[in-house]
């Protein structure tokens, strides 16, 4: 199969489907047999996403990696309270998930372990003979991760989906709903971004309360704080990409039909995360004297072929509340989720703002109304149970994932462009286009079957 082939082979199976989601587009599925998911990283991620596994029928965890003795006895407990089956453990050693990719009977991966581990573990899957893998965010590092992953994908002719959630949070849908629905008119401007509050999670000792603990790094943090923290030591850019970028390239159909065309990035000066150790640990404290590349707030601009612009931002590290800071703006009306309004010309009252709840509801997406229930008590709000529905049921039809390889490549890729544009003085750089051309004639699939 040449390259141009993969490519748009990956959207075939929803080819020709309006792009309004509505019920008579669906189709149903059969029931498939039970499938094999071997899983890499069972820490703060990777325990959730078994979790879900864990609830469903269709699914046998056979085998699972992690090299923390706490994560696997949370493992077997969980095993053991689910009544299922214990599976095969890896944990000897770094390289331990390099004999977990021995076997021979993975018909899956979900990878959750650090970022600087995805790309030889999603390639080492591939290698393997695993025809599905499902890793969290981010696929790589430099941008030259993000090219290995997508020609090993393409040259083992499997799927690899990166499980970013936030596109399946309910009102995301429900306005990429009115969006197909052309409420919003012709799409112009578009917003996104990561803005958490992470000193809590940059620093944690596994001891302290969260707020009290100054630590971080593999001999002394605990969880996340063991490796995230050291990109925010040495690297400067939008680490984080994903959440915000994911539901906006959905609304303006990225990769099928539009792309990322250049890219810059402007940091301001880092003083959140030094502030924050003085604060808990003091002065004296030997993470004072640490120099924090990252800028507290990173702003990342975007142009697109089809004419819309996109800003990004990326805030963990000084106070305040969570927010993606979404905003989809059009010809006719505009959604901002930090307002949780919406205004629709012609329908909201000139220059006013709706209660966004009662369009959300109106326009609740299709699979919402039919997988609410199933996705009650899941991490997130729900979205994390559909995130891993989506993956697995993809790999149960054999069909490609509803997110793809060059979509992982494109979102995630922001980071290593926005770290070479800030580096080159915010100089606008190129976005390099991962599909070869293929963009101009793959067709929309997300969310346009129901089932995932």
């Amino acid at each position: 199969m040449k390259r141009k082939e993969f490519v748009r082979n990956t959207s075939l199976a929803m080819a020709g489907l309006s792009v309004m989601p509505t019920d008579g587009i669906f189709k149903s599925s059969k029931p498939a047999e039970l499938l094999k998911v071997a899983m890499i990283g069972i820490g703060a991620r990777g325990i959730e996403h078994l979790k879900l596994l864990l609830r469903r029928k269709d699914v046998e965890v056979h085998a699972i990696c992690d090299i923390d003795p706490r994560t696997i006895a949370s493992a077997k407990k969980l095993f053991a309270d689910a009544d299922k089956k214990q599976p095969q453990y890896y944990s000897e050693g770094p390289d331990a998930w390099k004999k977990l990719l021995e076997r021979k009977d993975n018909a899956a991966i979900i990878i959750s372990t650090p970022w600087e581990l995805h790309k030889p573990m999603i390639i080492g899957s591939l290698e393997s003979g695993i025809k599905y893998v499902g890793t969290e965010v981010i696929l790589g590092i430099n941008l030259q991760d993000h090219w290995d992953v997508v020609k090993a994908a393409e040259q083992h002719k499997a799927h690899v989906m990166m499980l970013e959630n936030v596109c399946y949070r309910r009102d995301v849908m429900a306005v990429l709903n009115m969006v197909r629905q052309g409420l919003f008119g012709e799409l112009i401007h578009l917003q996104g971004g990561y803005q958490h509050d992470l000193r809590g999670v940059k620093f944690n000792d596994g001891k302290s309360p969260y707020g009290k603990g100054a630590e971080f790094g593999h001999e002394d943090g605990y969880s996340e704080s063991r490796w995230r923290t050291d990109h925010s030591v040495h690297r400067n850019g939008d680490l984080y990409p994903t959440h915000g970028i994911g539901p906006v390239a959905h609304y303006i159909n990225i990769n099928r039909g539009n792309r990322f065309i250049s890219l810059n990035a402007f940091s301001t000066k880092s003083r959140g995360l030094h502030e924050y150790i003085v604060e808990v640990g003091g002065e004296n404290h030997k993470n004072a004297k640490v120099g924090f590349k990252l800028g507290d707030i990173v702003t990342t601009q975007i142009s697109c072929a089809n004419g819309e612009t996109i800003l990004l931002q990326h805030d963990t590290n000084l106070p305040r509340p969570y927010s993606l800071g979404f905003r989809v703006q059009g010809t006719k009306g505009i959604w901002m989720d930090v307002a949780k309004g919406i205004h629709i010309e012609g329908k909201s009252k000139a220059h006013q703002w709706d209660e966004a709840k009662k369009w959300l509801d109106e326009y609740d997406h299709p699979l919402w109304k039919k997988f609410g229930n199933d996705a009650a008590g899941a991490g997130h709000g729900g979205m994390d149970w559909f995130v891993i529905n989506s993956f697995i049921e993809s790999a149960k039809q054999n069909l490609p994932t509803q997110m793809d390889v060059y979509d992982a490549a494109a979102w995630s890729a922001i980071t290593p462009l926005s770290e070479q544009s800030i580096a080159l003085g915010n100089e606008t750089v190129e976005f390099p286009d991962f599909t070869g051309g293929e963009w101009m004639y793959r067709k929309p699939v997300f969310a346009l079957d129901d089932r995932y």
